[in-house]
């Protein structure tokens, strides 16, 4: 009888639940979508200068993606999906 309470104190149960995976998956979403925003902008040939290695995109825009979707994260990892939304 012993045994048989180990295995149910012991079953095995996710740290986060549904929603928080969500919003992970969000965050996820959002920090790929800003590394893709910076890619790109090089030059084949190394005697050719790109100006468009300084554009907007790829200074302001995508860097601000990255953090946001780390803020997500951050987020996710900390909301509590046991809380009821009604008090």
């Amino acid at each position: 009888m012993g045994e048989q309470k180990r295995k149910e104190a012991s079953k095995s149960e996710f740290i986060f639940g549904k929603k928080n995976y969500k919003f992970m998956l969000i965050g996820l979403a959002v920090i790929l979508l800003g590394f893709i925003l910076m890619a790109g902008g090089g030059s084949d040939d190394p005697n050719v200068w790109n100006p468009d290695v300084f554009s907007w995109r790829r200074i302001r825009l995508a860097p601000t993606l990255v953090l946001i979707g780390f803020g997500i994260q951050v987020y996710a990892i900390l909301l509590d999906p046991n809380k009821s939304s009604k008090k």
